[in-house]
């Protein structure tokens, strides 16, 4: 309940704190959106007041031009006052009157033309202080743009400051609660360390008395049975039998057979090519039936022929080398023996290769001297002879590291055991030497033939020679890159392969001890063969348990099953006394049956006798006689039927001849089905009787294991008690410790928001300074 109310604080917690995150960023949306909305009011505002300002300034000139207008005006009216009455006068006296306006025409003419000229330096002084005014004007503006970019910058940077302030807050938090929760996980780790280092600790001491003991028991016993040490001795080691590795046999026997595979189809690449090559020889650049050719090239052919002589050997040597390496070997260089005629096969066909060299470059040169052979064709040429010289080199560079990897089957000082690695990484090297060779061949070749195509004189036959001879490169090319590939893919296997020895050695110390080693292994094999016997078979460990768990809880237990047997051998013993009984009581019926015929006989006799003699009573007596063995017949065919306890009998008259053998049957038919119908519900019940007492027995046991499961979980329950008294105590201690946390965080959180007031006053007192600034470059 307490960890119920303190998950329900929690989750109040979380809610009002996500509910004040949220108002927070409404808040800060509202403040954003004012700012916004007082910058464009201030805007406007600006606006307003320079209009004003103008306007004001219109008003006033337009004021001062009205004073100056209205001051002239009336020193128009007074001067016109002054001159009606000398217009009377002037009419009066008309002489008077035209000199005076003679005079006074030319005083208001000198008037207007001062007022002209000071209307036209005030219209001069008007234009340059407009002038003046709308440069001052578009200064003020442009500094007035200056400004408000730079406030709108300095407001761009205090935004970003208020949100960059604002996310290391809550980053800040964040990582808090993190590293409280990573605390309080490497607190429980500590913990749990701590106890598995005690229990590491104990563990440790008690292997380290075991061990101890160990080894002064195996040590006393080295020193009793052991006569001496094999291992300490590298010659006597190397003629221990290593652990058998069938895995490793099995995958070096795999990756046998691939390296046959490709070295088959390499070697009848190179048949291919070697006698095509014979055949083009033949036939370009003269042809052998329209002329002889010249004896180079006849001797060349003639080597050429005997190719298959030295190639087919290859292929011999790598299955041998195939066949050698079995599931029950050891497969080392040591043991490798057949790696040595393949290494010999090689150095003949590199023989081979050396001796027809010549001859193919000089046949080459006699190309380029025919009269058919063109610039472009005498470039391939010359191209053909540097890579057949290249391919002779790359097979004797291949040949010499298989002479050496050879060599530890029968010259034991003739490689170390530290060079393996680089030979055979150097043996990788060559074979992909020899994949470029061979390419460079296929290419240049292909581009000869392509131009011998494009002369005049080339026959079909010599087309066809060509495209045979481009399609066994391209099989060498395949040939020579799969096996380069292969090799360089399973480097690391041979690597590993070549540490495969006896115990506590470096390796095997030379081709004698592997050869004895190996015959030890064959004997050891064999001895473990003979002593291996066919195991009989088992009931698996599921159905085994089954059949124990119908055993405890079945009526099939070893106790219900004598008890079965007992009570089966009681009821066989008072059948058999049952038979015998019934026996008897056949015996008497038969006696008294016996009995009873004969008293029939008997009278039969007895009325037969009282007839009289002769033959006509005789035959009388035959026919009375007859009818009477027919009235007895029918008697017999159509019996009278009785009931009694005993089932079914027929009767007959005193003077009826009765059937005994067809009674007898009935009263044995009758017994017989009698004792089958009793023996068949005696079994019914004593199944029946069986059946309830098995079953009483597996309740019993049934009530046994509950009670043993009832006690169980007693136990249980009183541990699960304990458990929840303590998971109690812990609550409640943790209930603390999280409140404990909880005012720190609301502390914590009260110090964030003090800081985050401040912040804000900072901020404010940073928008108010750009603010004053902006103010004063206004004024400005």
């Amino acid at each position: 309940m307490a960890s119920a109310e303190l998950q329900g604080k929690y989750q109040k917690l979380a809610q009002e704190y996500s509910k004040l995150r949220a108002q927070n960023q409404v808040l800060k949306k509202g403040v954003v959106d004012e700012q916004a909305n007082s910058a464009a009011l201030k805007e406007q505002l600006k606006m307003k007041d320079q209009s004003l300002r103008k306007l004001q300034q219109e008003m006033d000139s337009l004021t001062f031009r009205n004073l100056q207008l209205a001051k002239r005006v009336e020193l128009l009216q007074d001067e016109l006052a002054l001159s009606e009455p000398r217009g009377k006068k002037n009419k009066k006296s008309g002489e008077s009157s035209s000199h005076l306006s003679q005079e006074q025409k030319s005083v208001f003419d000198e008037d207007l033309q001062k007022k002209i000229e000071e209307n036209e330096r005030l219209h001069i002084q008007f234009f340059e202080a407009d002038e003046q005014h709308k440069h001052v004007e578009a200064e003020l503006r442009s500094r007035l743009a200056t400004l408000e970019m730079e406030a709108t910058q300095h407001q761009a940077v205090v935004d970003g400051l208020t949100r960059k302030y604002m996310e290391t807050i809550e980053k800040l938090q964040n990582d808090k609660a993190k590293l409280e929760v990573k605390s309080q996980t490497l607190e429980k780790e500590a913990k749990e360390c701590r106890l598995r280092t005690e229990e590491c600790q104990l563990q440790l001491k008690n292997l380290h008395d075991d061990l101890s003991g160990r080894l002064e028991e195996s040590l006393s016993i080295i020193t009793e049975k052991v006569p001496f040490n094999d291992t300490k001795y590298s010659q006597y080691n190397a003629l221990n039998v290593p652990l058998h590795n069938r895995r490793h046999q099995l995958k070096m026997r795999d990756i046998a057979g691939q390296a046959l595979a490709f070295v088959q189809d390499l070697v009848m690449a190179l048949l291919n090519f070697h006698t095509y090559t014979e055949q083009r020889i033949q036939i370009f650049p003269i042809d052998s039936a329209i002329e002889p050719i010249s004896p180079l090239n006849q001797k060349f052919s003639q080597y050429l022929h005997e190719n298959a002589s030295y190639v087919r050997p290859l292929e011999e040597g790598m299955l041998h080398l195939f066949e050698s390496i079995t599931e029950d070997t050891v497969t080392v260089l040591e043991t490798t023996v057949k790696l040595k005629t393949f290494s010999e096969h090689l150095t003949s066909y590199i023989c081979f290769l050396k001796k027809i060299l010549p001859y193919q470059l000089k046949s080459l040169e006699e190309e380029c001297e025919s009269s058919l052979c063109t610039s472009a064709l005498r470039a391939r040429n010359l191209e053909l002879s540097q890579d057949m010289k290249k391919m002779t080199a790359v097979f004797e560079k291949l040949e010499t590291y298989i002479h050496l990897l050879a060599l530890p089957s029968t010259e034991p000082d003739g490689l170390l055991r530290t060079n393996y690695g680089s030979v055979l990484t150097n043996v990788g090297a060559a074979l992909h030497g020899f994949h470029d060779v061979v390419k460079d061949i296929s290419k240049h070749y292909s581009q000869k033939a392509t131009i011998e195509h494009e002369l005049p004189t080339a026959t079909q036959k010599l087309i066809t020679t060509n495209d045979c001879i481009l399609s066994s490169l391209v099989a060498l090319t395949n040939g020579a890159g799969k096996i380069a590939s292969f090799f360089s893919n399973n480097v690391d296997c041979f690597n590993a392969s070549l540490s495969y020895g006896p115990k506590a050695a470096s390796g095997f110390i030379s081709p004698l001890s592997a050869e004895c080693m190996l015959q030890y292994k064959r004997k050891a094999a064999a001895y473990m063969k003979a002593l291996r016997k066919p195991l009989l078979e088992s009931v698996p460990y599921e159905e085994a348990l089954a059949n124990r768990r119908v055993l405890l809880s079945s009526t099939e237990s070893r106790e219900g099953l004598a008890q079965q047997v007992q009570q089966s051998l009681e009821k066989i013993s008072k059948l058999e006394q049952e038979k015998e009984h019934w026996m008897l009581e056949a015996q008497l019926a038969k006696i008294k049956l016996e009995k009873e015929n004969q008293r029939i006989a008997d009278k039969l006799r007895s009325t037969s006798s009282g007839q009289g003699l002769g033959l006509a009573q005789e035959n009388a007596t035959g026919v009375n006689a007859a009818g009477r063995e027919e009235a007895s017949a029918k008697a017999v065919l159509e019996p009278a039927h009785s009931t009694s306890l005993i089932g079914v009998l027929t009767r007959t008259s005193d003077n009826e001849v009765p059937d005994v053998e067809s009674r007898e049957d009935l009263i044995k038919n009758h017994y017989m089905a009698r004792i089958v119908e009793l023996t068949s519900q005696l079994q019914l019940a004593d199944s029946k009787s069986v059946h309830f007492y098995a079953e009483c027995r597996a309740l019993s046991k049934r009530l046994a294991l509950a009670e043993k499961s009832k006690d169980a979980l007693t136990e249980d329950m009183k541990v699960a008690g304990q458990n929840i008294s303590r998971l109690q105590d812990e609550l409640t201690t943790t209930k603390r410790s999280y409140e404990d946390q909880l005012s720190m965080m609301s502390d914590h959180l009260c110090s964030m928001n003090e800081t985050l007031s401040k912040q804000r006053e900072e901020i404010d007192t940073l928008k108010m300074s750009s603010k004053g600034n902006s103010k004063k470059n206004k004024s400005r």
